[in-house]
């Protein structure tokens, strides 16, 4: 029997005429791990939250889910907080006390269990956790990291039959992600417990996952095996298809569209070996054939190795071409929050440049939002110079919350807000007209068309950044701050937002963004820094940064590495195997 069975389910909001949700009918077997995937505001925390009744959003819905043969919403609210555990994207929003044991304690103690129930389950859980070294510690200390995995212990404590996630790691830097999400394989292996989660950074939740649904519009684009979804997608042409794992599409497009099951980076790296030694025996076959010799030349690994896409050969060329010009310096920057706290940053130097996309990446609470405050002049440092260009007059930042920048009741008007307030009382025709050609332009680039009338707070969270970073493009900034502007976002809008970015960067504009998206980073930054206790302890041209890197790296150069060597990017290590330039040559 089914753990969920949704019929053609439903489901509408008040007031609004489209469904969010449009004949659902899936089932999930029980002690399965599900991954829920769809570009932003498809339906995926919609149909997640219709699994706990209690969190379902106020609408209309028709059709049935089933829990165990019974229609869900008989469940009393105390079974659906025992059995239906359910961790939330942002940390922050869940945590209710001050301490972690007492955290871990809330949701048994709230049930009423007895004493010596509560405290068995709490050393447990702190125990499988490995957090007994920060069980007295206030929640104000812990890191982001540390916080989604102090939610999910709590969840845990409960004895939950299945754990609902929504895009768990969506704030988390690349190796707190990881921590979490070698947790959830854990629970799911050694306690056999249902895993259903949403995301949208899939290359290390896949490998875990026994099906995958993927929505579109509020319906059932695809359903079951990543290999199986994998190439349907592909098969299809659909936009999609990029958000599968590094390994399953070089391979998909290296061996002309085969279906193939090379979903981890270990089976990837088996398979290019494969790849790589296949090629160079055809390779040396023809060569032999064409010109009797009897030794290889140069091998194709070593030409690829020589090899390198346009768009990284323009980004290290950008400086030579158009010289440097220096919009900001920080010099040995120091700052605290409180007089007698510890230092945030410490001895922070570093130089921004003009029209250049700069990346600041590094774990959770090691200074990277501190940093782009200072920057912003919303905090200032106890010792050393942010020393800006005088030539910069306009400096905007998009926060990581976006909903603080919202203030009226639909999109529509806080886009217009911003347009008439920049221009007062301004008459010139040419100007309005300007004005209004660039508000056209980012509703279509930033695909807000269809959110117009729709109040911002009802957005999905990839949506809701989209609106803010429209509201601050409006601005027309030179220096553009942004922390975290992929979290939320979907693979197929990330690239056109990276096109986007780098379109204004050779403008002209100087982008400073936090993230913990590293394949983002790669793929369109100029230059990269690692954050490390308050410092800057690593930067350098992107391309070098990542492949210099073990960790703070992409899956490509993860799997690429010592077999064809260069490759940061999905896009580097498909030409570097199907040989282009060698074909060429």
């Amino acid at each position: 029997m089914a753990l969920f069975k949704i019929e053609k389910f439903s489901f509408k909001y008040h007031d609004q005429a489209q469904e969010v949700l449009n004949q659902i009918d899936l089932e999930i077997e029980e002690g399965s791990f599900v991954t829920i995937c769809g570009k932003s505001g498809c339906g995926k925390t919609t149909l997640l939250r219709q699994l706990k009744p209690i969190l379902s959003p106020y609408g209309h819905s028709k059709g049935t889910i089933y829990f165990k043969g019974e229609p869900i919403d008989r469940l009393d609210q105390r079974t659906q907080v025992m059995k239906l555990g359910y961790v939330l994207q942002n940390p922050e929003q869940q945590i209710v006390t001050d301490k972690v044991w007492h955290e871990l304690a809330f949701g048994l103690e709230s049930l009423g269990y007895d004493t010596q129930t509560i405290r068995l389950r709490v050393a447990e859980m702190a125990s499988f956790f490995g957090i007994t070294h920060w069980f007295y510690r206030s929640v104000h200390e812990l890191s982001g990291g540390q916080k989604q995995l102090l939610n999910l212990a709590a969840v845990m404590a409960m004895q939950p039959e299945v754990i609902l996630l929504d895009e768990p790691t969506a704030q988390l830097d690349p190796i707190a992600a990881k921590n979490f999400i070698e947790m959830l394989r854990r629970i799911h292996t050694e306690l056999g417990i249902t895993i259903i989660l949403s995301e949208h950074r899939l290359e290390e939740v896949l490998p875990l996952t026994d099906k995958l649904i993927v929505m579109e519009q509020g319906k059932v684009l695809a359903n079951g095996s990543v290999a199986e979804v994998g190439t349907v997608l592909a098969q299809s042409e659909h936009e999609l298809f990029m958000a599968m794992p590094t390994a399953f599409k070089v391979a998909w497009k290296v061996e002309g569209g085969k279906q193939n099951h090379v979903i981890t980076v270990s089976e990837g790296r088996h398979w290019l070996r494969e790849w790589n030694l296949r090629k160079q025996a055809a390779y040396h076959a023809v060569v032999n054939a064409k010109a009797g010799l009897s030794e290889m030349p140069e091998t194709i690994e070593n030409k690829s190795i020589k090899s390198e896409s346009k768009e990284n050969k323009a980004k290290e060329n950008k400086t030579k071409e158009n010289g440097v010009i220096n919009v900001l310096e920080l010099k040995e920057v120091y700052f605290r929050y409180e007089k007698n706290s510890e230092d945030i940053l410490k001895a922070v130097n570093y130089t921004f440049h003009k029209g250049h996309i700069h990346a600041i990446v590094g774990g959770n609470g090691t200074g990277k939002t501190t940093a782009l405050t200072v920057i912003a002049g919303l905090n200032r440092p106890y010792r050393g110079k942010v020393q800006w260009n005088e030539k910069i007059s306009r400096i905007m930042m998009l926060p990581q919350n976006p909903g603080d920048l919202f203030e009226l009741p639909t999109v529509r008007e806080e886009l217009r807000e911003i347009k008439e307030s920049l221009m007062g009382n301004q008459k010139d025709e040419e100007i309005r007209k300007a004005e209004e050609t660039l508000l056209k332009k980012l509703i279509g680039e930033l695909e807000l068309e269809a959110l117009l009338d729709m109040h911002p707070y009802d957005l999905s969270g990839g949506q809701m950044q989209s609106v803010a970073l429209a509201k601050i493009l409006l601005l027309r900034p030179e220096v553009l701050l942004l922390d975290e502007p992929t979290k939320g976002l979907d693979e197929p809008f990330k690239t056109k937002l990276g096109k986007l970015f780098r379109k204004l960067a050779d403008e002209g504009m100087t982008i400073i963004m936090v993230s913990h998206d590293l394949d983002f980073c790669a793929k369109y930054s100029d230059e990269c820094a690692l954050f490390f206790d308050g410092s800057v302890i690593s930067s350098g041209e992107s391309k070098h940064f990542f492949l210099g890197n073990s960790f703070y790296t992409t899956a490509a150069n993860r799997m690429s590495r010592g077999i064809i060597e260069g490759c940061v990017t999905c896009e580097e290590v498909t030409k570097a195997c199907l040989g282009t330039d060698i074909i060429n040559d």
